[in-house]
């Protein structure tokens, strides 16, 4: 038998967010302009930068666009490298970024058997596709990059509205520049709030 296939694959859920869980703001740069040269090199050095990207058509038409304007350098370079799935019914063949596989069918039925073959996985922003994810037990890993900074005005894209509830063990926490929090957890579902008694 194949090593590989005996290797049950991990999946990694990846956010970057403002303190108040906006996964972007309006008229805010990238990064809310406030990533700095200890986050940036992490993101170079990260052993999952090679994971398969696993995104919805939003986020592939969003990214590829930023690629073909050439507009983040060297971190869409890495981007364009890496394999990617993006998960679609209304796109269409042939994708013009490179690496990337188009998959229509059911995303949960697709992630559950790309981790069976022993695939290492990790989301890209998708916040519909990471919910159904971690709705149906799939997610191993679920890392936030909390950036500080509150964006209740201008805030878009929330990013836990219509999750399940969900216990977090913490498994690693590291501040980048003095300002940019990494929290990396294992998350479990729960069926409801934990009972209060003893």
């Amino acid at each position: 038998m194949n090593p590989a296939t005996t290797h049950r694959g991990q999946l990694m859920v990846d956010f970057i967010t403002s303190l108040d869980g906006y996964a972007s703001a309006e008229g805010w740069p990238g990064w809310w302009g406030l990533q700095g040269p200890e986050y940036l090199a992490w993101l170079d050095e990260q052993p999952e930068r090679h994971h398969t990207l696993l995104m919805g058509a939003t986020t592939y038409t969003l990214m590829s666009g930023f690629a073909v304007q050439g507009a983040e350098g060297e971190t869409l370079d890495e981007l364009a490298r890496t394999p990617k799935v993006v998960f679609s019914s209304t796109l269409e063949e042939p994708l013009t970024w490179p690496n990337t596989r188009l998959v229509a069918t059911d995303a949960v039925e697709s992630v559950r058997a790309m981790k069976s073959e022993g695939k290492s996985l990790r989301t890209i922003g998708s916040l519909a596709l990471c919910r159904s994810l971690l709705k149906a037990g799939l997610v191993d890993r679920f890392r936030v990059v909390v950036f500080p900074v509150i964006t209740g005005k201008t805030g878009r894209e929330r990013i836990y509205d219509g999750y399940p509830d969900v216990a977090l063990e913490l498994i690693e926490s590291r501040t980048f520049d003095g300002r940019i929090q990494l929290l990396d957890y294992i998350p479990s579902l729960l069926d409801g709030p934990p009972s209060s008694g003893g």
